[in-house]
């Protein structure tokens, strides 16, 4: 199913897209992650759907998209709120019929993938009125929301133990532990 993931900044919503991955029916297909806000507003269609040979000035070579990079595993795009209003409609179409056409071409191209979205903006309302609501319901069919981790200050402590032996090696490898006091002033933290 199609799942939209929903949180602030920094809550892990990636990890939660590579989660499911992992531990789906498409773990051995690729993992292509995109990050919508990252591209200019003229690229977007050529890093989702590709371009053929000759399609605008640069194109010297038929690319392939990130939907069809993601043939048969799992297509994550992150802040999919930002995906501009112009791509909107060939993207939710993309999502209903599973086919794309290149830039610049006519042939359709079928994919199979999972498609994962992750946005931190309200996208029920409609983002301000930028992003469509039938593109939302339809990115909407499964929708977790990861809470902040102010919210969940039980996390502190195993997240604290995870990052202190992550690191310790090439901090400080007589380091072991953290002291209770600031592991208290962690949890008192305005995360």
């Amino acid at each position: 199913a199609t799942v939209l993931i929903a949180g602030e900044t920094g809550t892990g919503k990636e990890l939660v897209a590579r989660a499911l991955h992992a531990n789906g029916p498409r773990r051995d297909g690729p993992f292509v992650a995109v990050n919508c806000a990252a591209f200019a507003e003229g690229l977007v269609e050529s890093e989702l759907f590709g371009h053929e040979k000759g399609a605008f000035t640069g194109a010297s070579e038929r690319r392939r998209g990130r939907f069809e990079q993601a043939h048969m595993g799992t297509l994550f795009l992150d802040e999919v709120g930002e995906l501009p209003q112009a791509v909107q409609p060939k993207f939710l179409r993309v999502l209903e019929s599973r086919e794309l056409t290149r830039v610049g071409g006519s042939e359709t191209v079928h994919v199979d993938v999972r498609v994962v979205a992750a946005t931190n903006r309200d996208l029920a309302g409609g983002a301000a009125g930028s992003f469509r609501q039938d593109l939302y319901y339809r990115l909407r069919v499964l929708e977790l929301r990861v809470p902040p981790l102010r919210e969940r200050p039980g996390d502190v402590r195993a997240l604290a133990a995870h990052f202190l032996e992550a690191h310790r090696r090439a901090i400080n490898p007589r380091v072991r532990s953290i002291h209770e006091d600031a592991l208290k002033a962690l949890e008192r933290s305005p995360w």
